[in-house]
């Protein structure tokens, strides 16, 4: 699993037109920022300063939050007219606000104008990276070549210094060349990004320190997810619903597909739980949804790969609502059938990604969500379709239902070792993320979506990096 870390956004506010709800002068408003606890319950997170006398006022001070990509994070902008020294807003007057999520980056209505930006005061993007080698060390190890390593090493005010990064051990060899590695410059500085770098890097074999012969390094920028998705980039969300016997009767209480009598079950409650986080980085909210392993009408032949609904030159639904009307429309009208095909879906997606990844920038990446009950049967095709897909923008999320065996899922994932295609080829990046349903059927609706989307920014960035490809377009350069 990923490692998670917290990232700062901040919100910076203006208004247009406010109402004038003073006597003898304008109105003097303070914007507040409140976030969702869940059951109508709101809790402020931040307020901007007041502003004296002013209809159309620019907020100087900017409204800080923590930002996950994992959840859906109902926000609530307030302004007020303040004319007191308490901070309680019970007895102020309401000029205007909005509901959004911060998923949701762009101009809103009602006399607002909102933009989401990366704090510059909690993320310098900049990183020093290192290339280094070394010739004709000495000899150090009584039965063979020098087993050598590099420490990175950075120094404090008080002049001592502190390890920050050690390279792996080339075995046997006077003339190492190490793997290319970055330290990110606020690791140096502590938050001040002023401050001068001050570093050393030390050659070591057996312990015992040797020169090095040449160190080169360059300090280039880092880009972030945000960073990406602030500067164009779409996520394009695609469902893929598996439709096999296995499932059971869409009719009977028993099967996978029965719709309980609120009109849900499995597969509705992990495209729900999914689509209403991805939902928000797609502008015009078009997914394509598929399912597979079904004998599809009119001729009633095995499909592995068909239109949710029915339309396979326009497979679009309009928001997750559309998936999940096609998806009930479709129930009645398939013919639960098999086997258990996962690679030409994926094959699918890959293609537009494919024609995605040509463009040569960070326009789009793809998110491919299968949903299944059951041992995969194409397990090889699908380690092929894997492999050739972690060279473009894209991943794969997979939710398993039932109490199927999904050990081959768990393969697929990568979490335990690399993944490889029949040909011994690895994977060029981690894209794969699995969860069985079951591990969720007690918690919150919102687990799932945070567990399986957890990994879904670094996958991009890791993408993008991989080719080199900085956001179309990209954030100031930092100070």
């Amino acid at each position: 699993m990923a490692t998670q870390c917290v990232v700062k956004v901040e919100l910076t506010i203006s208004c247009k037109n406010l109402l004038d709800k003073d006597v003898g002068s304008k109105s003097d408003p303070l914007c507040v920022l409140l976030q969702s606890t869940g059951n109508d319950q709101w809790t402020e997170v931040d307020r901007t300063e007041r502003v004296k006398n002013c209809q159309d006022p620019e907020f100087s001070k900017r409204l800080c939050i923590d930002y996950h990509f994992e959840k859906v994070q109902k926000l609530k902008l307030g302004v007020y007219d303040i004319d007191n020294k308490s901070v309680d807003l019970k007895d102020d007057d309401y000029l205007g606000g909005f509901e959004c999520t911060l998923g949701q980056v762009s101009t809103v209505k009602y006399g607002f104008y909102i933009c989401l930006i990366v704090a510059d005061e909690v993320k310098d993007n900049r990183a020093i990276v290192l290339e280094v080698e070394a010739r004709n060390l000495d000899k150090k190890d009584m039965f063979g070549k020098s087993d050598p390593f590099l420490e990175f090493f950075k120094q404090a005010d008080d002049g001592s210094w502190t390890l920050v990064h050690r390279t792996e051990v080339i075995k046997n060899n006077l003339n190492p060349s190490w793997k290319k590695f970055t330290v990110s410059v606020g690791t140096f500085c502590n938050g001040d990004f002023n401050k001068p770098l001050k570093s050393k890097c030390m050659c070591l074999s057996s312990l015992k320190r040797m020169q090095l012969q040449n160190c080169n390094f360059k300090i280039e920028a880092q880009y972030t997810f945000l960073d990406y998705v602030m500067g164009g980039c779409q996520i394009n969300f695609t469902v893929g619903i598996d439709f096999t016997g296995s499932n059971g009767d869409p009719r009977s209480p028993e099967s996978l597909h029965y719709l309980s009598p609120d009109g849900t079950n499995q597969y509705l409650n992990a495209i729900w739980s999914v689509g209403q986080v991805i939902k928000d980085y797609d502008t015009d909210k078009l997914f394509p949804a598929f399912g597979f392993g079904a004998q599809v009408p009119p001729d009633f032949k095995v499909s592995h790969e068909f239109a949710l609904n029915f339309n396979p030159n326009s497979p679009y639904c309009q928001g997750i609502e559309g998936i999940v009307q096609a998806y009930r429309a479709a129930l009645p009208q398939v013919r639960l059938y098999g086997p258990t095909n996962f690679s030409p879906i994926i094959n699918h997606v890959a293609r537009i990604a494919a024609g995605a990844a040509q463009q040569s920038n960070a326009a789009q990446y793809f998110v491919l969500l299968i949903i299944t009950d059951g041992e995969i049967t194409d397990l090889d095709q699908t380690k092929q379709a894997i492999v050739n897909s972690s060279k473009l923008p894209m991943s794969i999320i997979i939710v398993g239902v039932g109490e199927a065996d999904f050990k081959a899922m768990e393969v697929l994932d990568g979490d335990n070792g690399v993944l490889k295609a029949p040909s011994g080829e690895p994977v060029s990046r981690d894209i794969v993320q699995f969860v069985p349903f079951k591990s969720f059927t007690s918690a919150p609706r919102e687990a799932l979506a945070q567990t399986v989307l957890a990994e879904v920014p670094g996958q991009l960035v890791s993408y993008f990096k991989m080719r080199n490809i900085i956001p179309v377009n990209p954030p100031a350069p930092s100070k």
